[in-house]
């Protein structure tokens, strides 16, 4: 899909969210502009210092994209936050203890 170029400033949205407090925040870009650019110029990392806009891992509208993808007007590019927990061993502890539960077949 292509876009096409402005020529003028356009906006974009910067999103964080943590358990406790979700943050959006308008960002005025230029064309050419890649995410990490973007996030840097929102200053989001003095209000969340546990974000490193080298290392995070970004997203625009919810599929993956790296620091230096372009952005568009009306892009919303998300920080998200490093996983806990494995989300394969999650399932997998889910599942073992979904069997255990099954297995007695309650108290007679």
């Amino acid at each position: 899909m292509r876009y096409p170029v402005p020529s003028e400033h356009f906006d974009i949205e910067v999103a964080y969210a943590k358990p406790e407090e979700q943050v959006i925040l308008t960002v005025t870009a230029e064309p050419g502009m890649t995410v990490q650019q973007v996030v840097e110029r929102s200053r989001i990392a003095e209000r969340f210092p546990e974000i490193d806009p080298a290392s995070a891992k970004y997203g625009v509208f919810g599929k993956a994209a790296k620091g230096d993808a372009p952005l568009h007007p009306g892009d919303r590019v998300e920080i998200y936050r490093p996983l806990i927990a494995d989300p394969k061993e999650a399932r997998k502890k889910r599942a073992a203890e979904g069997k255990q539960l099954k297995k007695g077949g309650g108290e007679s």
